[in-house]
């Protein structure tokens, strides 16, 4: 719902700011007060087309917002998330738009800066426009499918068909995948055989070409290390044996002296038990450095060709990983790889007839939804036209005929929408045959029809609709029409906001809210003003209408008769 509109120097208007209600909220006004232009300002707010004319002579530029309060279920807040465009669903929606007076024009999105055309997609969501020119939507024949789907409440329907074309979709798509990997397979099949026997005979292991690499620098270094614990072994000849004896000398030295009658504690006697066990530790570290250079020479006793087998090992391994464009270490994935792929092409007619025959399921289960579809669209057609019918003679277009075609489209065509397409045809003559909505003439029975259409769709649609303006949907019409006109845009408004640009008294007395517009000033200060009319301004107002210019006491009478009606 609209509730407020903000315009700032917009041809006529200078400022002006309106709190808007829901219901039906009709404009009038003598002719060229500037109704239009309250239209033309909403317009710019919402992402119309607009030009520099619409900039108030004297001022840099013009700028509108418009204020709405989209239900917390409405899709605007859907298409805001896809544009990226941060929103908050429990709080008003804010457009906005300025235009200078070169022409540029600049979009908002609750102050987020946007594109114009991303702004017009917000605003189609929000407001229908039927008028002398235009009907917003109602000509756009991809919104016909839409419309009949939630007059005829086939939405849970249209679902089905739409998630079993999904389901189809997802196994066709299967299919040529299973057929393009067969084509590619058969292809290379030959080639993935001889690839995989080398990685067979070489049988690759991780992190073997780092060991390779390590064992080749050892077995390198391994000729000069040898050499150099020989040496070392060569320090430890006899070592043993002079130490073995050194302990023996230093203990009969230590026995001497006991012999002679030195005590066991004295001074000289711990010195030579020391010295003694002192080299007996000497002599068992010894003993044990020689083995571990034992050791250390029998680790670098290698094969004699241990080298070049090593090399050789390594040199077929890079080799390979050249030719087959990859790491050594990505080898043995490699080798999976083709082994996986030479199963699959073994198994892939298998795999196939399984995949195609899932297609059949898919898509007999789609046919049979789609045609159910088609045949439920064309009964709620039938309703809808003879609903629009009804509509039509009291709107003086009785003349007009309305049906719902529901065309075939072919399997060749078939989509998430069904097997057909669906589009709203009138003729506007007797014997006339039938065509787009464009094809009405008469801009004044454009809105008719419009309206028609609207008063028939509004109790079957659902959902959230948008605001609905009427920009004289009564022009050329009077008396028992123009009533006609009123009673319908009263009906349409109990479900919906709807503003109307009227000449009409019988239609402006149907309003819930009154707004006249009136020009004020002289010359270049002429200027448009909105005036809420009370409601005796508002009798006022209708009497002017059915009067004229000299408003008597019977055209108050009048007014009061057609507001109490």
């Amino acid at each position: 719902m609209l509730i407020g509109l903000w315009i700032r120097d917009v041809v006529l208007i200078e400022a002006l700011d309106l709190s808007i209600g829901p219901g039906l909220t009709a404009l009038t006004g003598e002719t060229g007060a500037g109704k239009s232009i309250i239209l033309d300002a909403l317009g710019l707010a919402t992402g119309a087309r607009a030009g520099a004319g619409l900039v108030r002579r004297g001022a840099a530029q013009a700028a509108a917002s418009a204020v709405f309060a989209p239900a917390t279920e409405h899709p605007v807040w859907d298409l805001l998330e896809e544009k990226g465009l941060t929103y908050a669903r429990d709080e008003d929606l804010v457009l906005r738009r300025t235009l200078s007076a070169d022409g540029r024009s600049r979009a908002f999105v609750n102050d987020q800066a946007t594109g114009v055309g991303v702004l017009k997609e917000v605003g189609d969501l929000l407001l229908e426009v039927h008028g002398q020119h235009e009907t917003v939507g109602l000509l756009d024949s991809r919104t016909h499918r839409p419309l009949l789907d939630a007059f005829g409440g086939l939405q849970p329907a249209a679902g089905r068909v739409a998630a079993r074309f999904a389901e189809w979709r997802e196994a066709r798509t299967r299919v040529e995948e299973l057929n393009a990997l067969a084509a590619r397979a058969n292809a290379e099949t030959e080639e993935l055989s001889l690839r995989l026997a080398e990685l067979d005979r070489l049988d690759p292991r991780e992190g073997e070409e780092t060991a390779l690499a390590e064992e080749r620098a050892v077995l390198g270094a391994a000729e000069k290390s040898l050499s150099d614990i020989a040496s070392a072994r060569e320090a430890f000849d006899g070592l043993s044996t002079r130490l073995a004896s050194a302990a023996r000398t230093l203990e009969r030295a230590r026995e001497r002296a006991v012999a002679a009658g030195a005590a066991a504690d004295a001074p000289a006697v711990k010195r030579l038990a020391e010295a003694s066990a002192a080299v007996d530790r000497v002599l068992i570290e010894a003993q044990e450095a020689e083995s571990v250079v034992d050791l250390a020479a029998d680790a670098f006793e290698f094969e004699p060709d241990r080298l070049e087998k090593a090399e050789e090992r390594l040199f077929d391994l890079r080799g390979l990983a050249r030719k087959l464009g990859c790491s050594v270490e990505e080898l043995p994935l490699l080798r999976t790889r083709f082994a996986e792929r030479l199963l699959a092409a073994e198994t892939a007619e298998a795999t196939l007839k399984a995949a195609e025959a899932a297609v059949a399921v898919a898509r007999k289960a789609y046919m049979v939804e789609a045609e159910a579809l088609t045949a439920a669209r064309r009964e709620a057609g039938a309703r809808l036209a003879a609903a629009v019918m009804a509509e039509l003679a009291p709107l003086k277009l009785e003349k007009a005929r309305f049906q719902v075609a529901v065309e075939p489209l072919g399997e060749d065509r078939a989509g998430a929408n069904g097997l057909d397409r669906v589009a709203f045809e009138v003729s506007t003559n007797p014997g006339a045959p039938f065509g787009d909505l464009g094809a009405i003439a008469s801009g004044g029975e454009l809105a008719r029809f419009a309206l028609a259409l609207k008063a028939a769709l509004a109790s079957r649609s659902g959902g959230p609709q948008p605001l609905m303006i009427f920009d004289e949907v009564d022009q050329g019409v009077g008396g028992a029409v123009a009533d006609a006109v009123g009673l319908r845009l009263r009906r349409l408004a109990s479900s919906a906001q709807v503003l109307v640009v009227t000449h009409s008294p019988q239609v402006a007395a149907r309003a819930d809210a009154h707004w006249r517009i009136a020009k004020a000033g002289e010359g270049e200060r002429l200027r448009t003003a909105v005036e809420v009319l009370p409601p005796y301004d508002r009798e006022e107002e209708i009497a002017r209408m059915l009067a004229g210019a000299q408003i008597t006491d019977a055209a108050r009478a009048a007014a009061r008769a057609l507001i109490g009606a």
